[in-house]
């Protein structure tokens, strides 16, 4: 097996131009951008995110080294802080263009340590004297101070996706001290305290944010503090130990991941997994809280996958130095680990910056299927990430194609955990469904309709993709394809999804090819495979190769109840006029039937005492509906009329009762 990487840098990086002349580099969390500023701003500030439509360029005065530059959410207003006491403001709104402000904190000799947008328009200070929460006036080129808490801070932390603070309190700084910000309102959380590994005396231990990352994951916003332990424990290994932070209750220590190794690391969360990056080895290693230890309280992480590097990344040659037969030159992915000056990226991998690039982390998933050998793990691993649909799909083709080890049981717990995601994906779409029907009740905000993720696996992907080419491999034991087949059946029922007419097609076929009739018939009279109109048309089709699937064709129509007209075309079709007469008769539905559609049949078979039959069992029904037995013009009988009389003469019509 290769050495197979599965973390890998973007196809498009952040790239900047004459990146040597840049003097200082931010990273805004909140609006994913790299502001790369230039003697000042002086001779020119560019910002640049993911997507190169939103790249900004502008200047400003030098007033002084830049200590730290961030939009606000929506480039609106920008802040620039060049001193510990004050923030700049410059206006980007069209209507107010460029106007600028200054706001000195109100705290005295208090130092801005920095600050965080929690909205378009909303500012927080954090000083090493408490935070200060303002709103930006663009207009009146002033703020307005909204609200402000005291307490000696050491450094902060700040998860945009929550607009959550953490301000670091104490003198080992392992009391952590959470704000919350939501529409022009802050609120104090509960603090909590970060266990720190216990050293030996006299040494002490502090809390730096070098140690600590604040990120979301799956939803849920988590605190995560690389943990060194002292070389003289028994167990000397770094770990990530996760602490789960609510809106309301306490934080709590959720989650440790297992580093097994020592060393400096760094982390990122790339699509709810966290990926540690180890120094010295040059490698990486993700974990997924969800895949959990089971009977395990405080739930243990082992790396999900071996460590690897990160994919080789070859940047084009451009400029002077540019040939175009030279191929493109490999980046020193070395760099990438060497350089860890943040604690957590978040999102984003930087070279050194005079190469003029920063990328986005993201995750292959295909290398993944080959390093991770238990399918069920596999699956559950899969369906939590973006992108996963076509790669769920061929691991079910390999499994299914490879004569997987683990055989039938493997199957069946690959189908069970496909189609869990499916019906709550099916019952959050009923939901919806109902709500909107019913209109939203009061008090109730408008309910958003479900999203269909990647990782809903529908039967139609599974017969498209899968069981159909499947169903046709010669190399593979037919009662194995009968089994699988019978085993995804038999997994959509146990979660009550109704089963789509083409699967037990498939099954049909395969036990007909292989002259498997008692199995087949085994299977419908104990309703193995579910009645359903084209199920019994199928049914019908087959009555050459096996001749009793007529009368199971019928039976199952019999059935289902709605299927009358079905039963009466089919036993027409076979001119088995009466017996269709009888059918109609016996469900009470012969007084508004097609008297021609009948007649027609009758006809064909050439006898015309059927034919005599069919013709007065309508003229009785005329009379008791209507009082006379003669056809209207709207039956369009008038050729039957004159066969009629031609055969038996008009002495046979039947004379209408006078009172």
């Amino acid at each position: 097996m290769g050495f197979e990487h599965y973390l890998e840098l973007c196809e498009n990086p952040v790239q900047f131009e004459n990146a040597s002349s840049v003097n200082n580099v931010f990273f805004d969390e909140a609006n994913k951008q790299v502001f790369a500023v230039r003697s000042g701003g002086a001779t020119g500030v560019v910002v640049k995110g993911p997507d190169d439509k939103n790249s900004v360029a502008f200047r400003m005065d030098d007033k002084g080294e830049v200590k730290c530059i961030k939009f606000s959410i929506g480039n609106k207003i920008l802040a620039v802080q060049r001193t510990p006491k004050s923030v700049d403001f410059i206006s980007f709104i069209p209507d107010y263009p460029h106007l600028e402000c200054s706001q000195e904190c109100k705290m005295k000799n208090a130092s801005i340590l920095g600050f965080c947008w929690t909205n378009w328009n909303e500012i927080v200070f954090i000083t090493d004297q408490g935070i200060e929460f303002y709103q930006v006036l663009p207009d009146k080129r002033s703020l307005k101070l909204l609200k402000s808490q005291s307490v000696n801070v050491n450094w902060y932390m700040y998860c945009p996706e929550t607009a959550v603070i953490l301000l670091s309190t104490t003198a080992q700084g392992n009391v952590l001290q959470p704000f919350a910000f939501k529409s022009g309102t802050m609120s104090k959380m509960p603090k909590f305290e970060i266990e720190l590994p216990v050293v030996p005396k006299p040494a002490k231990l502090n809390l730096t944010e070098r140690d600590i990352a604040v990120a979301t994951i799956y939803g849920q916003l988590y605190v995560m503090y690389l943990k060194h332990h002292s070389r003289t424990t028994d167990s000397p290994c770094a770990e990530v130990v996760l602490y789960q932070l609510p809106r309301e209750g306490s934080c709590k220590k959720t989650n440790v991941l297992k580093l097994n190794t020592t060393g400096k690391f760094a982390l990122n969360v790339v699509d709810n997994l966290v990926v540690v990056h180890h120094q010295s080895s040059q490698t990486s290693i993700i974990f997924d809280i969800k895949l959990r230890e089971p009977d395990c309280a405080l739930n243990v992480h082992q790396p999900v996958l071996p460590g690897r590097s990160i994919h080789p990344y070859r940047i084009p040659l451009t400029g002077l130095a540019a040939v175009p037969t030279q191929p493109p030159v490999p980046c020193e992915l070395c760099i990438l680990y060497e350089t860890f000056s943040p604690a957590c990226l978040t999102c984003a991998v930087c070279s050194p910056f005079s190469s003029g690039y920063l990328w986005y982390l993201q995750v292959k998933l295909p290398p993944t299927v080959n390093l991770l050998q238990d399918k069920g793990k596999l699956m559950d691993f899969l369906l939590r990430r973006r992108d996963c649909k076509m790669v769920i799909l061929s691991v079910c083709t390999q499994m299914l194609n490879g004569g997987d080890k683990g055989g039938l049981p493997v199957v069946a717990t690959v189908f069970d955990k496909l189609n869990q995601v499916y019906k709550e994906y099916l019952e959050a779409e009923q939901t919806y469904t109902v709500a909107t029907e019913s209109g939203p009740s009061r008090g109730s905000a408008a309910r958003e309709r479900p999203v269909r993720r990647q990782a809903v696996i529908d039967q139609s992907d599974m017969y498209t993709h899968v069981l159909s080419s499947f169903s046709e491999k010669k190399d593979t034991s037919h009662k194995f394809i009968i089994a699988v087949l019978m085993e995804y059946i038999r997994s959509l029922n146990q979660v009550q999804i109704t089963v789509q007419h083409y699967l037990y097609e498939l099954v049909i076929k395969m036990l007909v090819q292989h002259n498997l009739f008692y199995m087949l018939h085994q299977f419908l009279q104990y309703h193995v495979l579910s009645d359903s109109k084209p199920l019994a048309c199928l049914l019908l089709s087959l009555e050459s190769t096996y001749p009793p699937a007529h009368q199971l064709s019928l039976d199952m129509l019999k059935r289902l109840s709605t299927a009358n007209d079905e039963i009466v075309e089919v036993l027409l079709s076979r001119q088995q006029v009466l017996g269709a007469l009888r059918f109609i008769r016996s469900v009470g539905g012969h007084g508004n039937i097609s008297a021609r559609k009948f007649l027609d049949a009758a006809r064909q078979t050439a006898d015309q005492m059927l034919f005599y039959t069919i013709f007065r069992f309508f003229e009785q029904r005329n009379l008791r509906l209507r009082g006379n037995p003669s056809f209207n013009p709207g039956e369009h009988c008038e050729e039957h009329v004159v066969y009629f009389k031609e055969v038996f003469g008009e002495q046979a019509f039947m004379k209408q009762v006078t009172v």
